[in-house]
């Protein structure tokens, strides 16, 4: 791997708009996310806000996933950063194109911590998890 981790940055269109204002709905599509994905969760935070519009991060042993939502306007946007090379973002990204039953999609990758062309391993060490 010449990169630390992935950086996609995800923006979802035309979204079911009672799902991007629903933090629960959020937090379970994204932690299904990135189980599905293989990341481990390690733990999550997610906001409502008044009148709609919701924020929130699934904190991964691999990183992390975050989202913003606009319901009034079927929008979110989602960053998902994986660190190594065992967990496929793109995984994720597309669980969340279901999630949000989004009709339209973008998404840019950025590889993060490119550290001078190195071949870079990354292995995780949790204790307790």
């Amino acid at each position: 791997m010449k990169a630390l981790g992935r950086h996609i940055l995800s923006e979802f269109y035309d979204c079911d708009k009672k799902v991007l204002d629903n933090h629960e709905l959020i937090q379970e599509s994204m932690v299904k996310a990135a189980k599905d994905a293989k990341a481990t969760v390690v733990e999550t935070a997610f906001h409502k806000f008044n009148p709609y519009g919701v924020s929130g991060m699934v904190v991964i042993a691999e990183s992390h996933l975050a989202i913003h939502t606009w319901p009034e306007y079927g929008y979110a946007a989602v960053d998902v950063f994986t660190c190594g090379d065992e967990i496929d973002p793109w995984l994720i990204h597309q669980s969340l194109v279901d999630a949000f039953s989004s009709k339209r999609h973008e998404a840019n990758e950025i590889p993060r911590g490119v550290l001078g062309g190195k071949n870079l391993t990354h292995k995780l060490v949790l204790a307790g998890v």
